[in-house]
C-alpha cells in the first residue's frame, strides 16, 4: 500500500498588519520560498489576514473601536474577491496546498477562519473557528458544527482548529473520529501579558498541539505569528500596553504522530519557515497503541453526539420551483440540511 509522502512548510513570521494587499505580497513570497523548498503543503497562522487584533487584549472597546474597527473589517478577506483569487493562483502556480488562516468577511460580520486551498488553486474547505476566544467575540462571530470537519486530499485527510479550540475536548474528539492525518493547528502568539497568564504563553500552547498530535495520531502542522515592531508601535501608545504585547512570540511547530518535534526551531523572534517530512504511513504504528475513536474507545460508557448541521441566520422557503430559477444564496443564507447526529 502507498502512503503519501510530502514536505510540510509552516509560518512563523508577521503580517504586515491591518494592509491586506501587502500580507498578501508577502503571502505569496512565502508560498513561492516553501515550493522552492520542495514544500508540498503550506500552513498560515491564525487571522494571518490582516494580522491579529491585539488591540483587543489591551484596552477598552469604546477606545479602540473608532480607531480599528473600519481599517480592520476592510483589510480582511471575502472570498470570490481579486484578493482571494490572488492567493488561489499562487497556490496553483506553485502546486502547493495551502491552509490560509484569515478574518473572513461576509456581509456585515467577520469570522476567524481556516481556507484550505488544493494545489490546482481549488478549494477544499473553508472553515469558522466555532467559538471564538474571550475579548475575540467583540469581534467575530461564531461557526457552527459543520466547521468541525475532515476533507479528503492527495496529501491525505486533512483538517484543522484555530488557537483553543485545541483546548476544547469535544471538539478535538470530532476531529479524531474522522480519522484526520494532517492537522493545521493555527496560533496567533505568544507574547501577551507574558508573565502575567501562564495559560497563553508557549509552553502550554505549543504542548497544546503536541497533545493533539498522540491523541488523534496525527500529523500536526502549528504555524505562529510573530509580532513585529511596527504592530507594537501601532497598537501599544502607553507603557502598560508596551508590557502587555512583546515583539516576537513566534513558536511554529510541527509534530509527528508520536508527539515527537520534527525540525529544529527558529528562534521566537525570528521570521522563516519550519520544514518536515511527512510520512502517513507512521500514523498506523501509533494508531495500534492507542485509537481514542475507534479499539481504544469504550462507547458504551461515553459518546460523542456532533451535531454538523450547518446553522444560519436566514432559512430560504421558496417552492421548488422558484429555487430551481433563483440564484444561489450565499453561506449565510444557504437552506441547511438535517441534522446528522451520530454517536461516536
Amino acid at each position: 500500500m502507498n502512503h503519501p509522502q510530502f514536505k510540510a512548510a509552516v509560518v512563523q513570521a508577521a503580517p504586515v498588519f491591518l494592509d491586506l494587499d501587502k500580507t498578501i505580497d508577502k503571502t505569496i513570497a512565502l508560498i513561492e520560498d516553501a515550493a522552492r523548498n520542495g514544500a508540498g503543503m503550506i500552513a498560515f497562522p491564525e487571522t494571518w489576514l490582516p494580522g491579529y487584533p491585539w488591540y483587543a487584549w489591551l484596552d477598552a472597546p469604546a477606545l479602540w473601536l473608532p480607531q480599528y474597527t473600519q481599517r480592520y473589517f476592510d483589510n480582511s478577506l471575502e472570498y470570490g474577491t481579486p484578493q482571494a483569487e490572488r492567493i488561489s493562483k499562487a497556490a496553483k502556480d506553485n502546486n502547493i496546498m495551502v491552509g490560509m488562516g484569515l478574518s473572513e468577511r461576509s456581509g456585515g460580520s467577520l469570522y476567524i477562519a481556516q481556507w484550505f486551498i488544493d494545489s490546482d488553486g481549488q478549494t477544499i474547505s473553508q472553515r469558522r473557528k466555532l467559538k471564538p476566544t474571550h475579548v475575540e467575540r467583540t469581534i467575530f462571530g461564531e461557526g457552527d458544527g459543520s466547521d468541525l470537519a475532515v476533507w479528503d486530499t492527495a496529501l491525505g485527510r486533512v483538517g484543522g482548529l484555530c488557537c483553543w479550540e485545541h483546548l476544547q475536548p469535544l471538539s478535538k474528539y470530532a476531529m479524531y473520529a474522522q480519522n484526520e492525518q494532517v492537522h493545521v493547528a493555527a496560533w496567533p502568539s505568544f507574547s501577551l501579558y507574558e508573565g502575567g497568564a501562564y495559560a497563553l504563553g508557549p509552553e502550554v500552547n505549543t504542548s497544546a498541539s503536541r497533545i493533539y498530535a498522540v491523541e488523534g495520531q496525527c500529523f500536526v502542522l502549528a504555524p505562529c505569528a510573530t509580532v513585529s515592531q511596527d504592530m507594537v508601535d501601532e497598537m501599544c501608545t502607553t507603557e502598560l500596553q508596551k508590557a502587555l504585547l512583546k515583539t516576537g512570540g513566534g513558536h511554529a511547530r510541527i509534530f509527528g504522530p508520536d508527539g515527537q518535534q520534527l525540525h529544529e526551531s527558529l528562534p521566537a523572534d525570528e521570521e522563516g519557515l519550519v520544514y518536515a517530512e511527512i510520512d502517513l504511513g507512521l500514523i498506523s504504528v501509533s494508531k495500534a497503541v492507542g485509537d481514542p475513536a475507534g479499539h481504544y474507545s469504550r462507547a458504551d460508557v461515553t459518546q460523542l453526539v456532533h451535531n454538523q448541521t450547518p446553522r444560519r441566520a436566514v432559512i430560504e422557503t421558496a417552492p421548488q420551483a422558484e429555487k430551481a430559477s433563483a440564484p444561489e444564496m450565499p453561506r449565510n443564507v444557504e437552506e441547511p440540511a438535517l441534522p446528522a447526529m451520530a454517536g461516536l
